[in-house]
């Protein structure tokens, strides 16, 4: 079954042409910035974001077409199935219309329902639900059974039935999301059981909390949910339920035959199954949409963490600072080579407040180093009134550097990898000092999670945030272009075409061979074929080679 690409274009206003091209370069492997850069003749000139937006709509299609095959594998077993659900299962592509057709179908625990159904009361809640007729006692006790033995029992039963049919109606839960959109209120309250004061005390705005689902920011619901699940609130949706039994009696009444046992089903149906089922539903449609707001913000902070500009070609001490474990201190050359590392104690409890000036000034004028670096952690304030509180022979100007994920650096096995005789302390530091020599190039070592760009980042989706913070180190690597002789194996890895195995050899073949003198040497690194070259090479510079253009995008 071929993918309706029409829809995906009648979505987001691009071409139906354009969604066709971009499909077919992903397929054939082609990534984000190489098509957004070098297919514009095919894609009619889109950005990026265009065409990760389009690329998501083709993954929720293959995820749609996914889902229908395995629904309809089901469905072809069973001898029942109307043709016709086939057929509007096959000509859907709305999950939520799939799932409400599946419904009634799917494989469902033993429960009340069928064990009456089992019980041969699905033929008595038939008459019932078909209201023709006033249904006497006598027809209600034809019906009894081993387990439905008495009038009561029978009506229980048949109950159950209506109750399962009536929350399995399509046009039903329709209506009722549409309710639920226009006037569904979230309500938040505090559990009885909770004797965490202090726990309760960060959600206090929630106790006893309404907003309407409509109107609710995607920050509140997060911390709503997160309080949820960390046992601290119950959270419920609201309804008129008044309006909602006038919706679901006007698709089940039709004449006044048992308007008793319908009236009971209905009021049973929302309770016991409907609003359950799709207060699940819009509780997840709500936090998918949060989640998507919340990651395009995280993915924005990321953005412009990675392409903060490099400052090149200078020489800078970078501190880690600290109380009571002191000030870790590291001198690092204009690449970001260490050239030496110190602790100093100018803070509590030591409080060696001049050997500190010393010290710093003594390695400034030993390595002449152009700048210092200090991290915005515990004690940053203090180490910076520190440092402008020292005389420097020459110009050092002072930067305040966000530190964090530089601890997740240091313990991590490319930390390990690149300084093995140093500890995590040291490590930390200069990571802390060459995220101001050249960002980009550090901050890529880093998993984009531990950067600290933005709140809730644990409550989102952890795939979904993952892939998009993956895109935005590529989009940025690809956008600044990679020094092919100088880039560490874990910037290469990050380039169009190019994974960590490539990058790896990539690494090895320059320590064995020397320097590149053009892209064109490319294709003697081992595993790095044609395809990978295509990819690659626009977005790979090499300064002084053999031909000039190699040190552009062309």
């Amino acid at each position: 079954m071929s993918l309706p690409f029409h829809l995906i274009s009648e979505k987001t206003g691009f071409d139906l042409a354009q969604v066709e091209a971009i499909s077919v370069l992903l397929k054939e492997g082609a990534t984000l910035p190489f098509i957004a850069r070098y297919r514009k003749d095919q894609t009619g000139g889109l950005d990026e974001i265009a065409i990760e937006l389009i690329s998501d709509e083709i993954n929720l299609l293959e995820k749609i077409d996914l889902k229908k095959k395995n629904i309809l594998k089901v469905l072809k077993k069973r001898t029942e199935v109307d043709p016709k659900l086939i057929l509007n299962i096959n000509s859907s592509w709305n999950l939520t219309e799939i799932e409400d057709l599946y419904l009634p179908f799917k494989q469902q625990k033993v429960n009340k329902a069928t064990l009456a159904i089992n019980s041969g009361l699905d033929g008595l809640a038939k008459i019932i639900l078909s209201q023709k007729e006033v249904i006497s006692k006598g027809q209600i006790l034809s019906f009894k059974c081993e387990l439905y033995n008495n009038e009561a029992l029978i009506i229980d039963g048949v109950i159950e039935v209506l109750v399962k049919w009536i929350g399995e109606r399509k046009q039903i839960r329709q209506l009722l999301r549409q309710e639920i959109s226009r006037n569904g209120f979230l309500i938040s309250k505090i559990k009885k059981s909770i004797k965490d004061e202090e726990g309760v005390e960060k959600y206090k705005d929630y106790i006893d909390y309404s907003e309407a689902l409509s109107r609710i920011k995607s920050h509140r619901f997060m911390a709503i949910q997160r309080a949820a699940n960390e046992g601290f609130l119950t959270v419920s949706l609201k309804l008129d339920k008044k309006k909602v039994v006038e919706i679901i009696s006007s698709k089940v009444i039709s004449n006044q035959g048992s308007l008793k046992i319908l009236n009971k089903a209905i009021e049973l149906a929302w309770s016991k199954s409907l609003k359950p089922s799709l207060q699940k539903e819009i509780f997840k449609s709500t936090k998918e949409k949060s989640d998507l707001k919340a990651i395009a913000v995280f993915s924005d902070n990321l953005r412009q963490l990675l392409m903060q500009p490099p400052l090149r070609a200078k020489r800078i001490l970078a501190i880690d600072p600290g109380f009571k474990s002191g000030c870790k201190l590291v001198c690092l050359s204009d690449k970001g080579d260490l050239l030496n590392n110190a602790t100093i104690y100018p803070h509590p409890p030591q409080n060696k407040f001049g050997d500190a000036k010393k010290k710093i000034a003594g390695l400034i004028e030993q390595y002449k180093l152009d700048g210092i670096a200090i991290g915005n952690g515990t004690a940053s304030r203090e180490t910076e009134r520190l440092i402008k509180g020292t005389r420097f022979n020459r110009k050092v100007n002072v930067y305040v550097v966000n530190e964090a994920g530089a601890s997740v650096y240091s313990a991590s096995s490319i930390a390990r990898k690149e300084f093995p005789n140093y500890d995590v302390t040291v490590r930390g530091a200069i990571s802390i000092g060459r995220r101001l020599i050249d960002p980009l190039a550090e901050l890529v070592k880093i998993d984009p999670k531990s950067i600290g760009v933005g709140q809730y980042q644990h409550d989102v989706d952890q795939v979904l945030l993952s892939k998009k913070l993956d895109n935005v180190v590529v989009s940025a690597v690809n956008k600044v272009g990679v020094d092919l002789n100088t880039a560490s194996e874990y910037l290469l890895e990050h380039v169009s075409g190019i994974g960590k195995k490539i990058s790896e050899n990539i690494v090895k073949y320059r320590k064995e061979h020397g320097s590149f003198n053009s892209r064109e040497e490319l294709k003697n690194v081992p595993k790095l074929g044609a395809k990978c070259f295509e990819q690659s090479a626009g977005f790979l510079r090499v300064k002084n080679g053999l031909n000039p253009l190699d040190d552009s995008a062309v």
